[in-house]
Parts: structure tokens; C-alpha cells; sequence
């Protein structure tokens, strides 16, 4: 990884130089656009409307315009503003963790150790894992004032920028307004549902489908050309969705508890497949002692149906 900035972060007198790193990546095909009777490239070019020729990005500056005058900011301008200038990501509050809004989350980075001794580092870490706080900070990057949420990930400090509160939009439908009643019955329905589902996060276990999709396909069009059979590639076409709204919310319930419970009998009889012991238990009843496992599966499996 490469840094981005480099400065420090300051609360109080004490200040701990760091590093700043992207601490995430796109991991999308890059794809460029073509004319589609002859494949030629399509490109954008930076014209000017006063001489019409093509300029290099070096040679372009910013511009306001208030519809009656045009200001040209150049990058000088720009590096000359004192908050541009300041090298700091400073503290002005601790905050509890749960006070800030998922919502507002932007970007992240990695804060690294930037000298001799990590001491201050390390401690700025342990008090905010002590306190269950995260620091709230300001600092300057890329031509923005940011405003971000400072915390611990592991070993690491993270910064992560905020979206200020006026780049978030009110939620305001109007449908929401209208009085809606849930029964009693479709509640405890619901929440059948949801603990079915309920498990650890693991984000290891998520894949991005269309992005693997999207390569299996250049793979075989580069191997095939436009001869390609996209049937035989990916095999038969997905069932259309359903459309249309659910009518009979009870039933949709029912359903999905009853699918999400067989789901879970054929998962368990998978798992006890392997062992293939099932048959020597039929075999031997009395044998009442070797499966305390089995006899809990059993009744697992009676549970689940």
C-alpha cells in the first residue's frame, strides 16, 4: 500500500505522528466504451470552447461562476488555504460508539505509526478500546475539510470520513404517514423468520456474483468469440422473478418459515450422510449408549420438521 498522507493526530499536547492508507479497494473489471458497429474506442477529450483545442489535464484549472462573473481558482490557490495546509487530524471530541449513524460512514483509511516510537500510538489505541469511545476528528484531505470518526479495528486505528449532516437527505415519504396495523400473529411470524436466519457475520463467506459472472464471461468470449453460447456457459437461464405485490402477507410467512425449516432438516441430513452410521443404529437399538450424538439428532431433525 502506497500513503496517501502523512501527518498527525493531535488531542490535547499529545501528538502521534501517522500515516494515512486506503484501507479499501475496488475489485470491479474495468471496462471501456465502444462503438458498436465497428468496435472502435471511445474517448473523451478535455476541448476548450474558446481556441477548440484538446488540453492537457496539467493545464487545467477550477473556475466559480455566479452567472454574471467567472473566478479562476487555480491549484496554487487551492494549496495556499489554511485548512489545505494543516498536516493534523485532530481530536475535538470522544463520543460513545453507538451515537454515530451507520449513515453517515464514507471512506476508510489506515492510520500507521510515522515514528521512532509507536508509545503514543499504541496508548491513544488502548483509551479508546478502555473507554468504548470513538474520537471524532477534523482533518484536511484532498482539497475537502473532512470530518471523521476515528476508532480501533484489531492493532489498528481507523479513520473513517463522515458525510456532514447536510450531504444526508430526510427520509420523508408520504406513504410511511398512513396508519398500517400488524396482528399479533404476523409479529411472531416475522420473528420465526428472522431467528431461521439468525447466524455470525462473516463477510468471507460473500462473494461478488455478477463480478465473477462478468469474467467467467470475457474468459470465454476471448476463447470463443462471438460465437459464444452464453446458455452453455452459464448454463440454463434463471426462473423470472415474481412480480407483483404480496397479498397474503400470513401465507408468504408460512411459507418461508416452512421452506427455511426444510432447508435446515436437509442440511443436518447432509452433515450426518458421511458417517454413514444411520443404518448400524437401526440395526442395533439397544445399543442405547454409543449415540448420545445420534439421539440428539434425532431430535433435531424432529424439531426442524
Amino acid at each position: 500500500m502506497r500513503a496517501v498522507w502523512k501527518g498527525a493526530v493531535t488531542f490535547g499536547l499529545v501528538n502521534v505522528p501517522v500515516k494515512l492508507y486506503s484501507a479499501t479497494e475496488d475489485h470491479d473489471v474495468s471496462l471501456h466504451q465502444v462503438h458498436d458497429e465497428d468496435g472502435g474506442r471511445i474517448r473523451y477529450q478535455r476541448k476548450c470552447e474558446v481556441c477548440g483545442k484538446v488540453v492537457a489535464y496539467q493545464n487545467i484549472d477550477k473556475a466559480y461562476d455566479d452567472g454574471e462573473r467567472t473566478v479562476v481558482i487555480t491549484d496554487d490557490d487551492l494549496k495556499a488555504l489554511p485548512a489545505e495546509r494543516s498536516r493534523e487530524i485532530e481530536v475535538v471530541e470522544f463520543v460513545p460508539s453507538e451515537q454515530i449513524d451507520p449513515i453517515m460512514l464514507d471512506k476508510s483509511y489506515y492510520l500507521e505509526p510515522d515514528s521512532a516510537s509507536n508509545k503514543a500510538y499504541v496508548l491513544l489505541r488502548e483509551t479508546l478500546e478502555s473507554t468504548d469511545r470513538t474520537a471524532i476528528v477534523q482533518m484536511a484531505l484532498r482539497q475537502k475539510t473532512r470530518l471523521a470518526a476515528l476508532r480501533v479495528q484489531g492493532d489498528v486505528l481507523v479513520v473513517q470520513t463522515l458525510l456532514w449532516s447536510d450531504e444526508v437527505r430526510a427520509a420523508e415519504f408520504k406513504s410511511l404517514d398512513e396508519p398500517v396495523k400488524i396482528s399479533a400473529k404476523e409479529l411472531e411470524l416475522s420473528k420465526q423468520l428472522v431467528e431461521s436466519l439468525v447466524s455470525d457475520f462473516d463477510p468471507e463467506q460473500y462473494v461478488d456474483e455478477y463480478q465473477q459472472e462478468l469474467r467467467t464471461l470475457i474468459e470465454a468470449k476471448l476463447e470463443q468469440g462471438e460465437a459464444l453460447d452464453t446458455a452453455a456457459t452459464f448454463g440454463e437461464e434463471p426462473e423470472e422473478e415474481k412480480g407483483g405485490e404480496v397479498i397474503d402477507l400470513m401465507e408468504a410467512l408460512r411459507q418461508s418459515i416452512a421452506a427455511k425449516r426444510g432447508g435446515g432438516a436437509k442440511k443436518a441430513e447432509e452433515k450426518s450422510a458421511p458417517a454413514e452410521k444411520k443404518p448400524a443404529a437401526k440395526k442395533a437399538p439397544a445399543a442405547k449408549k454409543s449415540p448420545a450424538k445420534k439421539t440428539a439428532a434425532k431430535k433435531t431433525t424432529k424439531k426442524s420438521a
